[in-house]
């Protein structure tokens, strides 16, 4: 199967809670869930709390600033990185990987060496996390991109959740072409009581000013707006997701047997989504296929087979039919309007 250059060996994985949940849990993670947000609204993040950052899938509509003292909002801190050792903030060097790093960015920097959190409320990171950070503590930021990308267990475990497909497309693409639309992932988190920007394509952490980790639900909000305001109306492609505790254990704690129920639901559900996504099924559909004709033939033979392949043909163009004649009614309702 050929791949992108670009992707070195990177597969593309889906913005899902699911995925980045078991994804984290999988390297190691202890007590950390994510959280999908249908509501850009403080409330609803605060009703997650603790809350250690968020991360932010928009429509990438241009090139990374190139200039290292005027990001499009806030302002870079280049001394942020060589003031706190802890400090994680990875450059993109790999294409597909963009995910995984805006998660690691929030992981990372909320494990104990975070100065605003206290010690029982920090990101047990596991092992092998803690390995990675300690060997690539101060590395410059090309070059921890680099050992992050290069990294045969983060790699293989991103990999892991992306969607199984027998198919590789070695067409020649027309470089003409309109070319698909490119999304991107960041992170936002408080660490040193500022609220940063952690985007692998700028060349430093981005600023958005003094934040302590009970005013992030309220701080975010505007930023997230600033950025979505730079979009048309029509421009709804956006996912944001909650870095939060496991709301299994803050069911346990208040007592909500309810609550606990529906989260173990979800778990359930997100494992049965996951081992979905692992298998591709053109060979189940196909030999089901084979089933269903030998089992016409057997009781009607060729007549009966034939007899139904044309009853499916005329039942498809039915609704094709259908179907245009909707979206011409709808067209024409628009244009009255």
């Amino acid at each position: 199967m050929s791949e992108d250059a670009s992707a070195g060996g990177w597969s593309t994985i889906e913005s899902d809670e699911g995925v980045f949940t078991f994804l984290i849990e999988q390297l190691g993670v202890k007590d950390i869930q994510f959280e999908e947000l249908v509501q850009l609204d403080s409330d609803s993040i605060r009703a997650l709390s603790p809350v250690y950052g968020v991360i932010f899938l928009f429509k990438y509509i241009g090139s990374s600033t190139t200039s290292t003292s005027n990001p499009q909002d806030g302002t870079f801190d280049p001394a942020a990185v060589d003031s706190d050792a802890g400090f994680f903030f990875a450059a993109q060097t790999i294409q597909n990987a963009c995910g995984t790093q805006a998660i690691l960015s929030i992981i990372l920097n909320n494990d104990p060496s975070n100065p605003s959190l206290q010690p029982s409320s920090t990101i047990n990171i596991g092992q092998e996390l803690r390995s990675f950070k300690d060997f690539t503590r101060g590395f410059p930021s090309e070059l921890l991109g680099e050992a992050l990308s290069n990294s045969s267990l983060i790699r293989e475990t991103h990999n892991s959740f992306a969607r199984s497909s027998p198919f590789a497309n070695e067409t020649q693409q027309d470089p003409a072409a309109r070319t698909e639309d490119v999304f991107h992932f960041i992170g936002y988190t408080v660490r040193n009581d500022i609220l940063y920007e952690l985007d692998g394509l700028q060349p430093y952490p981005i600023s958005h000013g003094p934040c302590t980790t009970d005013e992030f639900a309220d701080k975010i909000i505007p930023v997230l707006l600033k950025r979505t305001s730079r979009y048309p109306p029509e421009e709804v492609r956006f996912n944001l997701m909650a870095v939060c505790r496991d709301l299994r254990i803050k069911a346990q704690e208040i007592g909500d047997v309810e609550a606990l129920a529906r989260q173990k639901r979800k778990r359930t559900a997100w494992e049965w989504e996951n081992a979905l996504r692992r298998h591709n099924f053109v060979g189940f559909i196909g030999e089901m296929l084979k089933g269903v004709v030998e089992l016409k033939l057997e009781h009607g033979g060729e007549a009966e087979y034939q007899r139904w392949v044309e009853e499916a043909k005329k039942t498809t163009e039915k609704r094709m039919t259908e179907s245009q004649a909707r979206r011409k009614g709808e067209a024409g309702d628009e244009m009255q309007e």
